[in-house]
């Protein structure tokens, strides 16, 4: 899946925070970054905006709706589903995936720890498969 660039985070961040499709010009006006309001509150382009939506559409983040006007744009994944596919990348790409796993378990926090015991305990996946199953 990769990683997202610097305005492509952006617009990813404003779509996965509404969870609603927006059109390009009100992803614009709901993107004011620190920076940009420290300096002058000026606003992105709307041609830039559409570039970068355009490259995450193409990338498979991002959908249209080429149906309506103007268009909407929605994400098409969640930001928790996006953040467990760069963690399964990062981790495909480990030569000793064992020894990153236990690097990763290492740094979490005891909260952290405890909800991955939950989410590894048997009865947890037990409910997961029933869900899937549609048998619960």
């Amino acid at each position: 899946m990769g990683n997202l660039g610097v305005l492509e985070r952006l617009l990813m961040d404003v779509l996965w925070d509404t969870g609603q499709s927006l059109p390009a010009n009100e992803l614009r006006d709901r993107l004011l970054t620190p920076a940009a309001a420290a300096a002058s509150r000026k606003r992105l382009a709307t041609t830039t905006v559409l570039t970068v939506l355009s490259r995450l559409e193409n990338k498979g983040f991002v959908s249209r709706d080429r149906g309506s006007r103007p268009h909407l744009y929605r994400a098409v994944t969640t930001r928790a589903e996006h953040t467990a596919e760069l963690m399964l990348e990062v981790l495909g790409s480990a030569p000793d995936r064992q020894a990153a796993l236990a690097r990763f378990i290492g740094n979490v926090s005891p909260q952290e720890a405890d909800s991955l015991r939950l989410l590894l305990s048997p009865a947890s996946a037990a409910s997961d498969g029933a869900r899937e199953t549609g048998h619960e």
